[in-house]
């Protein structure tokens, strides 16, 4: 079944050409990379999917819904999820009140502005799972600007998790880790349910190798390349452009 269709996507800043005529689809459960050099219009695709920005040109199909016109907050109560290549926590507010919120905002609840967060149980204990799961319980009351920055970044993508997202956009989640976050970042992703749909953009190749199913290839804004690791590890034009080989 498929999840998403971009078909001749496009992105003008001017006179520049961020994304050119971009086509391609996804297929539920699939983990697709996109890679390319620094420019080549990856983090611009990510925005244009989740409706950061609004397309030039081209049209977005998420589960069979035209969303090309649709704001991010409605994307994300159709199921879409992201982590950004910034972290967008809330750093003055508790690694619990991040949670709740987090959970709140795609439920119907969150119109009842007169009632605690902290009255609604189902949204509580999600919290609770959540964060046992994650290891940061002992310090739900500290506000997230004290987390070491792996706790942050581990933080943002499992709470992109926890709203069960059918879609999970995920931009550079590698960016300023350890080698050691690095690999905890590998295993969230490969430890996924067959179900979850996730799109990467990232520049770490081992992630990109070792998660990835497939891997589209950007470069000046289009597609150079589309296939499996294997594919695309072999194709001359991505060693010429992308890695820069003879």
């Amino acid at each position: 079944m498929e999840s998403l269709r971009v078909e001749g996507l496009s992105k003008q800043f001017g006179g520049v050409q961020a994304v050119n005529r971009v086509t391609f689809s996804v297929e539920v459960g699939d983990r697709v990379a996109i890679i390319g050099p620094n420019g080549a219009g990856k983090t611009t695709l990510l925005n244009l999917i989740n409706g950061q920005l609004a397309a030039t040109s081209g049209s977005i199909h998420f589960f069979g819904k035209d969303v090309t016109a649709l704001p991010t907050y409605k994307r994300a109560h159709l199921g879409q999820a992201r982590a950004f290549q910034i972290i967008s926590l809330f750093q003055k507010l508790t690694v619990m009140d991040n949670v709740l919120l987090t959970l709140h905002g795609t439920r119907s609840s969150r119109f009842k502005m007169f009632r605690p967060i902290e009255g609604f149980t189902d949204v509580h204990n999600k919290a609770v799972q959540t964060l046992r799961t994650l290891g940061l319980w002992e310090k739900r009351n500290e506000p997230v600007s004290t987390l070491a920055y792996g706790e942050q970044r581990r933080l943002e993508i499992d709470l992109g998790l926890a709203l069960e997202p059918k879609l999970l956009l995920l931009d550079e989640p590698s960016a300023g880790l350890t080698k050691e976050e690095g690999l905890e970042i590998i295993g969230v992703i490969k430890g996924l349910e067959s179900s979850n749909t996730v799109l990467i953009v990232d520049h770490d190749m081992e992630l990109v190798f070792e998660v990835a199913q497939r891997i589209i290839v950007l470069h000046y804004g289009e597609i150079i390349a589309d296939g499996t690791p294997d594919e695309i590890e072999s194709d001359k034009r991505v060693r010429e452009i992308y890695m820069g080989l003879d």
